[in-house]
């Protein structure tokens, strides 16, 4: 097997979906963020126009993982991979897998579409395949995989990683806060980000010192890769340096979601890079006493932040440590590849900067 190409046929893949999947999260992410931050307090707006504003937005962030998992199996499958991808996808989301496991549900897809295109059909069902079983098939199979392989493991997890942080109350603060910034950036609003983040809400009203932490490292994954495009344009393509731009104001707001596009690109140097900078970011306010009385991070909350220049500094080292560290583990133009995708209806081309 010729690993190499291997990888650059996923890496295709994965381009494919997130080149379709970048318009939603921006689109959303910014939109959202604009509501929370015209909200009188740091938190989704439940009354008037920006409730509206709030929703537009909650749609593009609710759909960019099914769309992201939906053009990886259309990618790997053509049209037929489509449907399965999609509804894959989504299941991922709602059985709390977040965008890692809707990728790993788009290649299911695409892949079980891809050997079931291989079966011939008698002549009087060719019509059908593509339209009917095909997306059918593959659907109960990929939805089957995702419920009952994926989505089973994951809530026990969940239930195991909140009762070990529970029981790390008398650890110390750095090795709490260490851990707690890593799960918090791992996957960026997926089921380790939510343990984390829950963790630290629950308890804002007892342990605010808790979310003065957690607050900076929900927002330090976008910040940072924000930066990093600015620091760093030429590793970076065209897609990316617009969706860093998106990224920068999701991490004011406190919308982690932002740092995604990076990490589906590149997640072998993105992903360390978020939970370092957001592990060094949290604590920072851990050492420094800052409490933070909402249950919400990034900049946003600092009209009910005591110890503000705490949080600022924990925010603008996490962030930098985030962009340093990827830049140096990219190389120059490692995403800009000119990299075609052979489908019927469109070609998509990265060109160099």
């Amino acid at each position: 097997m010729d690993w190499k190409k291997s990888l650059v046929t996923l890496k295709k893949h994965v381009l494919t979906g997130t080149s379709h999947m970048i318009p939603f999260i921006v689109a959303g992410g910014v939109l959202f963020s604009l509501s929370v931050m015209l909200n009188d307090v740091p938190a989704t707006p439940t009354e008037g126009w920006l409730s509206g504003l709030a929703k537009i937005g909650e749609a593009g962030l609710t759909l960019f993982i099914p769309v992201l998992g939906g053009y990886i199996a259309y990618s790997i499958a053509d049209k037929p991979g489509l449907a399965p991808g999609m509804l894959g996808a989504y299941l991922a989301k709602e059985v709390g897998a977040g965008f890692l496991g809707g990728m790993a549900a788009g290649f299911i897809a695409g892949y079980v579409v891809k050997q079931l295109k291989k079966i011939k059909l008698p002549t009087s069902l060719k019509s059908l395949g593509s339209i009917f079983l095909y997306p059918l098939i593959g659907t109960f199979v990929t939805g089957a995989i995702v419920i009952w392989v994926i989505g089973t493991p994951i809530a026990s997890i969940m239930e195991g990683l909140t009762n070990w942080l529970a029981g790390m109350g008398d650890a110390g603060k750095i090795p709490l806060a260490t851990i707690l910034g890593g799960m918090t950036a791992f996957d960026m609003g997926g089921p380790i980000n939510k343990v984390a983040t829950l963790f630290a809400q629950t308890q804002v009203d007892t342990l605010p010192y808790l979310m003065g932490g957690v607050g900076v490292a929900i927002c330090t994954p976008p910040i940072g890769m924000g930066l990093a495009t600015l620091l760093a344009p030429k590793k970076y393509n065209t897609e990316e340096k617009e969706a860093g731009k998106g990224a920068l104001l999701m991490g004011c707001v406190g919308i982690t979601e932002g740092a995604i596009p990076f990490a589906a690109n590149d997640p072998l140097r993105v992903i360390p890079s978020i939970i370092v900078g957001a592990a060094v970011g949290n604590i920072i306010p851990f050492l420094l006493g800052v409490l933070n009385h909402a249950p919400w991070g990034g900049l946003i909350v600092l009209p009910v932040v005591e110890g503000k220049i705490g949080y600022i500094i924990g925010v603008v080292v996490g962030a930098f440590v985030t962009a340093i560290m990827v830049n140096l583990l990219k190389k120059e133009n490692t995403d800009n590849e000119n990299i075609k995708v052979d489908e019927e209806d469109f070609e998509l081309e990265f060109e160099e900067v």
